[in-house]
């Protein structure tokens, strides 16, 4: 996010979250090209200097509206939690939160304009790639080089081949018609990891 802000004057935790509230459900109503700086601020009950002082423009409020909220519903495990704990315990974890932020009509939504919007809008697929995906590809790279030494991933991978395939896999089941529910994303999700080697067949599960 971007940090700008007037001088001597704190940060309001509240209005921030306001205004990244409202620009996340009008972007999701309307795209990029539906929204505009004044329509955030009115629906955020701020000026628009108050959004100025914070961020650079639409695009950049956009994509720290899809960071920090979006992140708060599907989660992601730190750095360390990743190395110190059991990667199927890791992985468990982010199935169950996924599977309930990825089976609601808002992700799907969501998911949709932020790939519609790659091509006219690159810039913010750019801040959207650098600040939510990434991290998330370190993460699961980690997870994949210690599944990888366990020996339930072949040794000769392509992790990122490996990634692509669990992210398209799960955007593209998310986006059909008739998209899972939340049991029947649970059930898809570990099916997915199960197939890259991320989780073992059930009869080789730990204890």
């Amino acid at each position: 996010m971007n940090e700008r802000t007037g001088r001597g004057r704190p940060r309001d935790a509240a209005a921030d979250r306001a205004i990244l509230q409202a620009a996340l459900a009008l972007f999701i109503d309307k795209g990029v090209e539906g929204v505009s700086i004044e329509q955030i601020a009115k629906r955020a009950g701020v000026g628009k200097p108050t959004i100025y002082r914070r961020w650079s423009g639409k695009e950049d409020l956009l994509a720290a509206a899809i960071e920090t909220l979006v992140a708060e519903d599907v989660g992601r495990a730190a750095p360390d939690v990743v190395e110190v704990q059991s990667p199927y315990a890791v992985v468990e974890a982010a199935i169950e939160s996924a599977a309930v932020a990825t089976s609601t009509h808002q992700y799907r939504a969501l998911v949709a304009r932020i790939f519609g919007s790659a091509v006219s809008h690159p810039e913010l697929m750019a801040r959207y790639w650098e600040r939510y995906i990434v991290p998330r590809r370190h993460m699961a790279t980690r997870l994949l080089e210690r599944a990888r030494a366990a020996g339930t991933v072949d040794p000769d991978a392509d992790l990122d081949v490996a990634i692509d395939m669990i992210v398209g896999a799960i955007t593209y089941r998310v986006l059909q018609p008739n998209p899972p529910d939340t049991d029947e994303m649970r059930r898809y999700l570990r099916q997915v990891y199960r197939q890259v080697g991320l989780l073992p067949a059930p009869a080789e599960r730990e204890e």
